[in-house]
């Protein structure tokens, strides 16, 4: 199913190619906005293939995950250790213990009275048989009003969080994950335009303070944003006991990860995170309030400075159907400068040899907007405090239960330098 859908979509990037390669100089305006829309139309039909190829490996995934959860859970007889289980009484095996204890709960409508003594006392224990760091309760006992979601929800929202956006995702920002929500101050300064003067024999040393560096400070606060209550019956924890630990991960994380992208990218910086957009300097003004030219893309890339150039998160950013605008360019040479990465390998598409984002918290082309980013995105610094929590409600939609989700983060940008914008003219 994989191989034909990545061999589906080698040839339809090959036709898009073909439909824009047609268009000439002298091909009518009615043909030429044929083969344009015949372009856009397949390159459309490309990115489903490739949410659908996205899905497929995610399943993939999580469809190995679970048999290799399966295999732990299952009888091994005497030979623990040389097997490589995990022996009695480990995190694993308490987890596990949990897990179905918190399912048993969701199929008896949330009531843990109904569950046999053992498993009541597994659910009393509430976070004190769960690693500390992913605990996922608003108050610390059952009886306060709640029980913790199993473990692997946590890494299921975190997986969604960064699925739905690229500025949650510490393989693109810089991550500050603390335990608490106290403020944290970055030191920044911008030291590019010093250098060192030449020094003649016997001359004296300058010493008139302009040689000083001049550092700066920003800090990063910790924001609460909150998911709607996620309601549903008990009929349905019934039916789907072993579906609703993925679904609610991945319905939470899409919430928690909208929110966090929207902030981190767009963000004002009052009583929210300073976004990366809102705090990066100019790099290039376009002619036009529509459209971007291949001369415009090399003027934003060289506006940064080669030392940011040079890093490993350096890469452009831009929503989906700046992309598409993006996709018809050709440098000086008659070359797309949009190249099609290897899905199965691991390989991204590039623009101009550069690596990219998609950003649909970005404006789209229109008169006076920061359509696209380019510089070093690790220079944007995402404080997140501890994991987001996620608190189960049983007693206020007895004998249904709702689920809500929280999350605590900033974000700042330490060096307005590193990141530059393209700003499309105004009408």
């Amino acid at each position: 199913m994989l191989k034909e859908l990545l061999e589906q979509r080698d040839k339809l990037i090959a036709d898009a190619r073909a439909a824009l390669d047609e268009i000439r100089k002298n091909t009518d305006e009615a043909r030429a906005a044929e083969l344009d829309k015949r372009h856009d139309d397949i390159m459309a039909e490309v990115d489903k293939l490739d949410a659908q190829i996205a899905r497929e490996e995610r399943q993939a995934q999580l469809d190995k995950a679970a048999e290799e959860r399966r295999a732990q859970q299952r009888p091994i007889g005497g030979d623990v250790e040389s097997r490589g289980q995990d022996a009695p009484g480990g995190d694993r095996e308490v987890n596990s213990e949990y897990r179905d204890a918190f399912y048993a709960m969701l199929a008896c409508g949330g009531d843990p009275s109904a569950l046999p003594a053992e498993q009541r006392e597994v659910l009393r224990a509430g976070l004190s048989q769960v690693p500390a760091e992913v605990r996922a309760q608003l108050t610390t006992t059952g009886a306060a009003g709640g029980y913790t979601v199993p473990v692997e929800l946590a890494n299921f929202i975190i997986r969604s969080m960064k699925a739905w956006g690229p500025m949650y995702d510490g393989d693109i920002v810089t991550d500050l994950t603390t335990t608490s929500g106290n403020q944290v101050n970055i030191p920044t300064v911008d030291d590019t335009a010093n250098e060192a003067a030449a020094r003649d024999e016997g001359d004296a040393l300058i010493d008139d303070g302009s040689g000083d560096v001049v550092l700066g400070q920003k800090s990063l606060n910790a924001y609460v944003f909150a998911t709607p209550i996620i309601r549903f019956s008990f009929e349905l924890a019934q039916d789907s006991a072993f579906g609703v630990e993925p679904l609610l991960g991945d319905l939470i994380g899409e919430r928690l990860g909208r929110i966090a992208n929207r902030r981190n990218t767009t963000g004002t910086g009052v009583n929210q995170p300073n976004g990366i957009v809102s705090a990066s300097s100019l790099g290039k003004t376009a002619a036009a309030t529509t459209a971007i030219t291949f001369d415009e893309v090399l003027e934003l890339e060289h506006s940064v400075d080669p030392a940011y150039r040079a890093s490993p998160k350096c890469r452009f950013m831009f929503n989906d159907n700046t992309l598409l605008a993006l996709r018809k360019l050709k440098d000086s040479e008659g070359r797309y400068i949009w190249q099609a990465g290897n899905v199965q390998q691991g390989v991204p598409s590039t623009l101009n040899g550069r690596a990219y984002s998609i950003n649909q918290h970005m404006d789209s082309l229109a008169a006076a907007k920061k359509v696209m980013l380019f510089g070093d995105l690790g220079k944007y610094f995402v404080r997140k405090v501890g994991q987001p929590l996620v608190g189960v409600l049983r007693e206020r939609f007895y004998p249904d239960l709702g689920i809500v989700g929280l999350i605590r983060f900033d974000g700042e940008l330490g060096d307005s330098a590193a990141v530059k914008h393209l700003i499309t003219a105004a009408a």
